[in-house]
């Protein structure tokens, strides 16, 4: 067995592991602060971000409420093909 070959691939690996490790904890930085920022704006916009997936529901609900007025108010008959 070649030592000093296996020993420069272990310092290999460690310095690819090392690499890897720092890259990941920028990206978890990253991804930190971007939660943050969104959370400051839900919060800005009056959401909890704890209910989110309610106020989503709800605006979809609002949403959809609207489109049917909408279209309730179009002349059907000035649409409708002769």
């Amino acid at each position: 067995m070649d030592y000093e070959k296996e020993l420069n691939k272990l310092k290999d690996n460690l310095e690819r592991a090392k690499n890897l490790k720092y890259k990941a904890e920028a990206r978890l930085e990253q991804l930190n602060n971007q939660q943050a920022e969104i959370i400051k704006e839900l919060n800005s916009l009056g959401v909890d971000p704890e209910k989110l997936d309610e106020e989503i529901e709800k605006l979809t609900i609002e949403i959809n409420e609207l489109f049917q007025k909408a279209n309730a108010l179009l002349p059907k008959d000035i649409l409708e093909e002769k």
